[in-house]
């Protein structure tokens, strides 16, 4: 977001603080008045010598923690530190320590958005202070409680990068020149304050800002949660700097704290003199995607610099979801001399994480003055994360692919329910199994519903729709993908979408039925690959009084305008319900992430709750 927005926020939150800080009592440290010598806070009063910052991973009542949490948490505090420990030439050291567990909060995330972007700040800020005391120690360390939120503060898809809107999503991120990715997104929401009179910081990195590694999101960590949180400003006029637009320009290594504000925390020109020697693999390897935003079936490859810094045993990963597996990617010596590692290809449009790991030696956790890297283990130094998207077009970003249910919520100022019906929730196998033995259990919190290899197997979505409505699946074959079929119905007619059915010839897609005919003969009907073996698609059908839609991974695919009596389903499909939405599988077994209905028009009905789904 624009600078002049963030510095308004700041000032937003330290006009909140003044009254919350009313009903919390101070901690002693330097008297009121007294200043502290060394380097210090921005006014002086707080010896910053040693900032111990307690990193906390702060995850919703409603919400499951991402399985890799503690490396992405682990990488960035390396990150701070030895921008830290660089910028202050190790004068000031900055500890981090990392919360051993997920802080599971009582609350859930709508209560936590209820309010603007401040309230949120401080009632998450709140219930973890109260929880963890990170008072100063002996050691006399400044402390600073940094939490990593796993929300924004308003409905995000932080992988994709899109915020609810309307019927549909809308880009919310920020993009640099060139098309990288750079954090920013209107709904992210990070915060921070300096607690003068409890001798403190509070730091509140949300989602947007960490959890997907884009260009500068280490920037926005040291940024929020050690520059604020010792009381620095932002800089005027702005600048390239950490504390302000460094996120937007570059990574934590290429930016630096503004040299008038080091002055004002006690940075003179013989501390400077006296700097410990530069860490040239933190300061200068970089690995960037060419092209930054590639095409689908377009070759992508990272470039590393310098060649001399490419650490030995080089290890290079990819996911395509936040909570996705991550897949190495073969790596070929003849391209680390080259400093160019190709990723493949990607078939479709997506978010692309990525990683360069490789074994080097790091700055100690502590450091004392004069230290120096030595190999103590962790992550490297010469780790590198970052994330592109695959494009149709360069202003069409990916569909939204395994979106939080919280994060599917309309952007209303209040943060109100959502109105979309969790299709999955309402399964029961053993109930509304049809043919076919249909299989379902939890992944990461998920339910998850598994399609057998079965000759039209299907089940009952116990669910009756109202007259209007979009119907969201994400499914994954786990076989050589052959017919999908999504049992519809609009006003008295049932019929289905009939997707990548094996034909003679190749994979066949349609409406079944229509005027009485089959995929083999109506006007619906496309020829094509439809899906491809483990990786998941998104489907979206858009049903109403004017006709039927289908989406594949945001692709047209199927696009009927008619009436509704002209549609039928086959006796093969019929299952005993008939107001019932129902899948289906032809010879494949499907793994169904994701079923969600969204009523557009009219009053849906769950046929479970009316006590319909045992009429067998």
């Amino acid at each position: 977001m624009p600078r002049i927005h963030r510095s308004i926020r700041h000032l937003s939150a330290w006009m909140a603080l003044a009254c919350l800080m009313m009903a919390i009592p101070a901690s002693s440290s330097a008297a009121d008045g007294e200043q502290a010598s060394g380097l210090t806070t921005w006014d002086g009063r707080h010896s910053i010598d040693t900032i111990r910052a307690t990193v906390v991973y702060f995850v919703p009542s409603d919400r499951q923690p991402l399985p890799d949490w503690q490396e992405r948490v682990e990488w960035l505090c390396e990150r701070v530190r030895r921008f830290h420990h660089r910028e202050f030439a190790g004068r000031s050291r900055l500890v981090t320590r990392i919360h051993p567990e997920p802080f599971r909060s009582a609350t859930s995330t709508g209560v936590l958005r209820v309010g603007d972007g401040d309230a949120t700040f401080f009632r998450t800020l709140t219930e973890v202070d109260r929880t963890i005391d990170v008072g100063r120690d002996a050691d006399g360390a400044f402390p600073v409680l940094l939490v990593l939120s796993d929300i924004n503060w308003r409905p995000l898809d932080d992988f994709s990068r899109q915020s609810p809107a309307g019927q549909g999503w809308k880009f919310d991120g920020a993009l640099a020149d060139g098309g990288l990715h750079v954090p920013g997104a209107a709904a992210g929401g990070s915060r921070a304050v300096y607690l003068a009179d409890r001798g403190r910081g509070w730091g509140l990195v949300s989602g947007d800002g960490w959890r997907v590694p884009c260009r500068g999101s280490d920037c926005v960590v040291y940024h929020e949660g050690i520059g604020h949180a010792i009381g620095l400003p932002h800089p005027e006029p702005a600048d390239g700097s950490v504390m302000s637009e460094g996120q937007y320009r570059s990574a934590l290594a290429q930016s630096w704290v503004e040299a008038g504000q080091k002055k004002r925390l006690g940075f003179t020109a013989d501390v400077a003199a006296n700097a410990p020697p530069a860490d040239p693999v933190f300061d200068t390897f970089t690995a960037t995607p060419e092209p930054a935003v590639p095409r689908p079936g377009q070759p992508v490859a990272l470039r590393l610099f310098p060649l001399d810094l490419i650490p030995p045993g080089l290890r290079v990963e990819v996911q395509t979801s936040l909570r996705g597996p991550w897949t190495s990617v073969p790596v070929e010596a003849e391209a680390i001399q080259k400093g160019l590692i190709s990723l493949g290809r990607f078939d479709r449009p997506c978010g692309v994480g990525w990683r360069v790991t490789g074994p080097t030696a790091k700055i100690d956790k502590e450091p004392s003055d004069d230290a120096k890297p030595v190999p103590v283990g962790g992550p490297s130094a010469a780790t590198a994360w970052g994330y592109f998207q695959v494009r149709l077009a360069p202003d069409a970003p990916p569909p939204p692919v395994d979106v939080d249910p919280t994060d599917q919520l309309p952007a209303t100022a209040r943060g109100e329910a959502n109105t979309s019906v969790d299709l999955l929730a309402l399964v029961d196998p053993r109930r509304d199994g049809v043919a076919g033995e249909w299989t379902d259990h939890e992944v990461d919190g998920r339910r998850e519903l598994l399609a057998p290899k079965a000759l039209g197997a299907r089940i009952e979505l116990p669910y009756a729709p109202p007259e209007a409505y979009r119907l969201t699946l994400i499914v994954e074959p786990l076989d050589e993908p052959n017919g999908l079929t999504i049992g519809l119905r609009l006003g008295e007619h049932r019929f289905l979408a009939l997707l990548g059915f094996g034909a003679a010839g190749g994979r066949v897609s349609a409406l079944e039925n229509i005027d009485g005919r089959n995929v083999g003969d109506n006007p619906t009907r496309i020829d094509g690959d439809v899906f491809r073996k483990n990786l998941p698609a998104e489907i979206v059908a858009t049903v109403g009084p004017a006709g039927v839609t289908v989406t594949v991974d945001g692709r047209p695919w199927i696009d009927w305008e008619g009436k509704p009596e002209r549609l039928s389903l086959s006796d093969y499909w019929q299952t005993p319900r008939k107001e019932a939405l129902f899948l289906g599988a032809y010879d494949c077994r499907y793994r169904i992430l994701r079923a969600t209905l969204e009523p557009l028009s009219g009053q849906g009905r769950s046929l479970v709750e009316d006590g319909a789904a045992n009429a067998r």
